[in-house]
């Protein structure tokens, strides 16, 4: 975060010129006060992020000011200034909440120190503020598995991590790809920086741009104060843009210019602001085909897609599953704190014969609800996964689990047109758009009560309606 807006309460006129004029060279704005009235009469039009307050004012004492100045709901950092051989003074003023202090005279390059140590500060506060508001991590964050596909990942995750290239994960929607960027970010260099992400498809379509680069006071309805967006929280780190291809158009094209220069405006700001940030993207979608269709810059794809990293179905993880299975267990057992001894071998087999086209997170899913299941003797069963029946089980004979020893049925998927024409196998992207646009159909065409009942972003359906609508296979 960088000091934009400076207020200067002293005594000596000659001395809030001095500093003032050095501030204003550095593109700072200053408000110069003599007085503790006219320090409140600024305040009162509008929040700073620095203060020097002189120890002594003619209408009153610095110190009793600095503790009106703490009561604030947005107070700026205080430096105290007082004359030389007050250090019990200062010692006070710390205490009582001053930032920091210094004795008069002083120089511009004392300015400059006290300028740096509150700009780092401020930085720190806010990323530890915002990430405290966010929900909290995972801390089983290692990427996990004993397979070739696995191995390879790792390895050129420790590969790239040592450089500051910007990379563009791609992978199907829950292979952990966000856990690949936090990896990248652990073992690079900018490892003690903070790892600030953003969902950009999470976000009205409205807010996006302000959660990115942030906005000024003023800027729109509700905007009270000044707010540092993702990329200043990010400075010094790495920034984890998830579903990068739901950015619209205009943004894209300002996020570009973050790419190539590091820098960019606040909403409703001209003061450029200049950061040092790794950026790391993430898609479901193939982005070659989106520049194709014009709904994503290929420029902008060039600049992201520098160094590309490809994530592995879990289908493609050969052997990956027990382990996985295992360490879920072991989670969700802690988590719950139930009595859960273990999978059955039946169990074991029917996770690694199923196809996951949900991928790790379904595994999670499935065997968190199988934990929470789980029966007396303490042991997982099939019934308690609640997979699709194994191929060699009949159509008619409908697998059953238990909840509380009470039987339920579990359906098998009912064969798609293609596959009961030939009995050749339906492919994945045929059975979803199948089920979205049954859903669709049953939903009356509703596409917000479609989304809802999915469980997807209304955004993420509308793009799929629009591939089908090329498709010739979706109604208006």
């Amino acid at each position: 975060m960088s000091i934009e807006k400076v207020i200067m309460v002293a005594k000596e006129e000659f001395l809030r010129k001095q500093v003032s004029q050095h501030l204003r060279k550095k593109r700072i704005d200053v408000a110069e006060c003599g007085t503790i009235q006219e320090a409140h009469d600024f305040m009162g039009k509008g929040n700073f992020d620095l203060m020097l307050l002189d120890q002594s004012l003619p209408d009153g004492e610095g110190a009793e000011f600095l503790e009106e100045v703490n009561l604030r709901p947005a107070k700026p950092m205080v430096v105290m200034m007082g004359a030389e051989g007050s250090v019990d003074l200062a010692v006070q003023c710390m205490a009582k909440g001053a930032f920091d202090y210094l004795l008069k005279p002083f120089s511009n390059e004392q300015v400059e120190i006290i300028l740096r140590k509150a700009e780092q500060f401020a930085q720190v506060l806010n990323v530890n503020q915002f990430l405290t508001s966010q929900e909290a991590e995972d801390p089983e964050n290692e990427i996990l598995g004993e397979s070739e596909a696995t191995h390879k990942l790792r390895k050129l995750i420790r590969r790239i991590a040592q450089t500051n290239a910007t990379v563009l994960i791609q992978g199907e929607n829950g292979t952990g790809k966000e856990l690949v960027a936090h990896a990248m970010h652990h073992n690079s260099h900018r490892k003690d920086g903070p790892f600030i992400k953003l969902n950009c498809a999470a976000l009205p379509e409205n807010l996006v741009e302000s959660e990115l680069f942030g906005h000024e006071k003023g800027s729109f309805t509700g905007a009270t104060n000044k707010r540092e967006g993702r990329f200043e929280l990010a400075h010094g780190g790495t920034i984890f843009l998830d579903e990068i291809s739901e950015l619209s158009l205009p943004l894209q094209s300002k996020l570009l210019r973050v790419l190539q220069e590091r820098e960019f405006e606040r909403v409703g700001g001209n003061r450029t602001v200049k950061v040092d940030v790794r950026v790391v993207a993430a898609t479901n979608r193939k982005l070659e085909q989106s520049v194709e269709k014009n709904e994503f810059r290929q420029d902008l794809y060039f600049r992201l897609n520098v160094v590309p990293v490809y994530v592995p179905a879990l289908r493609e993880r050969d052997g990956d599953v027990p382990l996985l299975a295992e360490a879920f267990c072991q989670r969700f057992i802690r988590n719950h704190g139930v009595p859960v001894k273990g999978l059955t071998p039946e169990s074991l087999a029917a996770l690694q014969a199923h196809d996951w086209p949900g991928n790790i997170r379904e595994l999670q899913n499935v065997l968190e609800r199988a934990v929470i299941l789980c029966g007396e003797d303490g042991y997982i069963h099939p019934e308690q996964l609640g997979l699709t029946a194994p191929p060699q089980a009949g159509i008619g004979d409908a697998p059953t689990g238990a909840i509380d020893d009470k039987p339920i049925a579990i359906v098998p998927a009912a064969p798609t047109t293609a596959a009961a024409s030939n009995g050749a196998p339906t492919t994945l992207a045929e059975l979803e758009k199948q089920h979205i646009l049954s859903t669709l159909k049953h939903c009356e065409g509703n596409r917000t009560r479609t989304a809802e009942t999915l469980d997807i972003n209304i955004r993420t359906l509308r793009n799929k309606l629009n591939e089908y609508k090329e498709q010739g296979e979706a109604a208006d």
